[in-house]
């Protein structure tokens, strides 16, 4: 008996210890991906382009865990080249959150790296490639993380109903890297294939030659919306979707569908309208809000917003748009079952009138003026100048003196989603009776040279910013540049301070329009190294962001190297970009070749007439840009010429100085200032004390495709051209020299 009662208690003590086992296995569930990145090829326009696919599919697949879960994602590097996955918006570990050379090295090709981390917050998120430029040919999708049922701030008629989520991208049968070199190299191509030039002649057609006029007076480019012209946009991989359906279930009047959105696009911002109706926007950022009523809202790059839409009718199907913010590209999702029922487009936008804008708003020294508006969270929109559908097809009717004059909810009836209507469910106050570090950044950058920066430094110019864990950090962030900015902070949300008391929204990126300053604040409570950067990709592959990294911290693991690290790390910003441009004509040959990042640039020209008379040349110039606008750069240089000149001939400069044009070997030294009316001015003074004063511009619009150029120098030489852009590398040219006289040729640049 005492041998039965000794097994049975054993038995039991065993299955209590199983159960226990179970219960504890259930309440932390591991929840296990394989993904395998693998080069592809796809085709969205026509031509076949190399891409990025995850599992076989672009975007990559959706990843669905509960709240309590423990995510454990398995990467299999199939790629000839690194590559790393950030997991966007969540609170985790920092050697878990998957950026290169800092919270983890690249992952390397044939290899397979495992992300492991619990999963303590719900909510829509999205995860991407942190390496290089990946991102923007496929590698980004989905990631959604389910409240429990019994979760105390489960919402019935919202955290219920049938949902989608629906991933934003864009596709450009261009390769990322040569769109990148093409920025820096101040391309107009994009915006000739958006049709938005902005022209002289496109000026005067709409009245606004005055209004073009000024605009190169204060050294400005023409207006851009967005950087980069796409070929396709797309809503899970796809330009149009029905969904008549979820999860068997048919749709039908009555029903409301949750669509949970996320902006996966590289440097695209989107509109978003719905042909049933209002909006209803339930979360944003992964984190609930109030419900509020829109007509429409516009999704910065990388934020992510819950959506309810209502389907009103029968036998109808409605159609859910995303537009570009430059209104050139759209995608639908139509839901519902039955005829489709279409949103109006999106009217083209009233660039010119944008210009002006711009106009008032730029000081002849590159600062931006405000006009005396306190301008913040969304509320102004100064683009509202281009909406005709808020302010009229022709010019603008606001007055200048209006406070309201940008508030687009204050000029119409179309009800537009702004970041003062967004108001937590639950009082979100961060710790109290713990320090303050207060910290102030001003947004930088110069779209002439497409130069980003935070205080005109990027980031393997600035320190980390050193943090201590447990204080509060308020970051009070002005944007002094003239595009907005996504800033998204890794690893926490922040509070941003939307005059809605303890209930302040939470989110990890904020859209911080020109002239915007905004106040967002977070508790420092999770150790490591978190980027925090502009997420319009370019931006952030140019500089501009910071680190901060917490005081004391424990060294990560997967730094085994930290010095390396940084250098790879800082590498990103550093990168010099190629241009060359040569023009065949039938005088000679002439062209320039150029390197340039950030500061310094390394250029030589050359111009080779077919014979002595004609001569041959060619300059070299090594210089550093300095100032925000970056309109100074000093250099030195090194000049090589010949050019046979007639019997006991002579000449001089315009400073009486014998001039060495027929034979001359100099080295130089000197300094290139942009002018009003976007004019080179150079003077260089040469080793034998000759100086050389010279104005020049080459790509003056006079038209869609057509530019005019100049230049005159005191050595009596002069030029003009005239040039046809037929494709982004390719111009059909007509010059006259002073040396070689007139020309016809074929220019290609690259």
């Amino acid at each position: 008996m005492d041998f039965q009662k000794t097994f049975y208690q054993k038995l039991l003590s065993i299955a209590i210890l199983m159960l226990s086992i179970n219960q504890l296995s259930i309440a932390q569930r591991v929840v296990k991906y394989h993904l395998y990145v693998k080069d592809t090829i796809i085709n969205f326009t026509g031509k076949s382009k190399r891409a990025i696919a995850v599992n076989g599919q672009i975007p990559m697949p959706t990843l669905t865990f509960i709240q309590g879960d423990t995510a454990e994602i398995h990467v299999h590097n199939q790629l000839k080249e690194n590559t790393s996955l950030h997991w966007h918006g969540l609170l985790l570990p920092n050697k878990e959150d998957g950026v290169p050379n800092l919270t983890q090295m690249p992952i390397k090709p044939n290899t397979t790296h495992i992300y492991r981390f619990p999963i303590i917050q719900n909510g829509t998120h999205w995860y991407h490639s942190h390496s290089g430029l990946q991102e923007q040919i496929g590698m980004y999708g989905n990631f959604v993380m389910l409240k429990k049922n019994d979760d105390s701030t489960f919402r019935k008629g919202i955290d219920d109903l049938p949902t989608i989520p629906i991933v934003l991208s864009e596709w450009t049968d261009y390769k990322p890297e040569n769109i990148h070199r093409m920025l820096h190299n101040a391309t107009d191509w994009f915006a000739i294939k958006k049709n938005a030039t902005q022209s002289y002649f496109e000026a005067i057609q709409q009245g606004h030659f005055k209004t073009k006029l000024k605009n190169e007076w204060k050294r400005m480019l023409a207006m851009d919306v967005s950087d980069v012209y796409y070929d396709k946009v797309l809503m899970n991989g796809k330009s149009e979707t029905q969904v008549s359906e979820i999860q068997g279930k048919l749709l039908k009047a009555g029903d409301k569908v949750r669509l949970r959105i996320s902006n996966g696009g590289a440097s695209s911002y989107f509109w978003l309208t719905y042909a049933g109706g209002k909006i209803t926007v339930v979360a944003n950022d992964g984190n609930d809000v109030k419900p509020v009523e829109v007509d429409r809202l516009i999704i910065a790059v990388s934020e992510t917003y819950d959506v309810v839409v209502t389907i009103p009718s029968e036998n109808t199907s409605y159609e859910f748009l995303a537009t570009t913010e430059d209104r050139t590209k759209s995608t639908s999702y139509y839901i519902g079952a039955g005829i489709k029922q279409l949103k109006s487009p999106q009217p083209r936008l009233k660039y010119f009138e944008g210009m002006k804008m711009m106009n008032d708003m730029m000081k002849m020294n590159g600062n931006l003026d405000d006009m005396g508006m306190q301008m913040s969270l969304n509320q102004m929109d100064m683009n509202v100048v281009m909406y005709p559908e808020i302010t009229g097809d022709a010019k603008s009717k606001q007055k200048a003196n209006d406070p309201n004059r940008y508030n687009a909810n204050a000029l119409s009836d179309i009800v537009t989603l702004n970041y003062t209507m967004l108001k937590s469910p639950a009082k979100t106050n961060l710790p109290k009776d713990v320090p303050i570090r207060e910290l102030k950044f001003e947004l930088t950058g110069n779209m002439n040279r497409y130069v980003w920066s935070m205080d005109n430094k990027v980031v393997s110019e600035a320190d980390k910013i050193l943090i201590k864990k447990g204080e509060n950090v308020r970051m009070i962030i002005y944007n002094g540049s003239m595009m907005r900015h996504p800033m998204h902070l890794h690893g926490h949300d922040f509070r941003l301070l939307n005059g809605q008391g303890d209930y302040a929204p939470l989110k990890n990126i904020v859209d911080i329009m020109p002239m915007e300053t905004d106040t967002l604040e977070f508790n420092a409570n999770v150790e490591g190294d978190w980027f925090f950067h502009c997420h319009i990709l370019y931006h952030m592959m140019s500089g501009m962001g910071r680190v901060f990294t917490y005081e004391n911290q424990a060294k990560n693991p997967l730094i085994p190297n930290p010095k390396l690290a940084q250098r790879k790390l800082f590498a990103d910003d550093r990168k010099y970009r190629f241009m060359i441009q040569n023009d065949v004509a039938t005088n000679g040959n002439d062209g320039e070749m150029m390197i340039q990042n950030t500061r310094w640039s390394m250029g030589t020209e050359w111009r080779l007439g077919y014979n002595n008379m004609h001569g041959y040349e060619t300059e070299t110039h090594i210089g550093r840009y300095l100032g925000k606008m970056q309109w100074l750069m000093p250099f030195i240089g090194f000049d090589w010429r010949y050019r046979k000149l007639g019997h006991n001939e002579i000449e001089e400069n315009l400073f009486g100085q014998k001039s060495t044009k027929d034979m001359r070997t100099q080295f130089g030294v000197g300094v290139n200032y942009i002018l009003p009316m976007l004019v080179v001015a150079q003077v260089e003074l040469y080793q034998d004390g000759n100086i050389r004063f010279q104005l020049m511009r080459e790509d003056i619009p006079v038209s869609k495709r057509l530019r005019v150029g100049f230049m005159i120098n005191t050595d009596k030489e002069y030029m003009t051209d005239l040039r046809y852009i037929l494709h982004k590398n390719a111009s059909f040219r007509l010059h006259y020299d002073s040396d070689m006289k007139f020309g016809i040729g074929f220019s290609i640049n690259y």
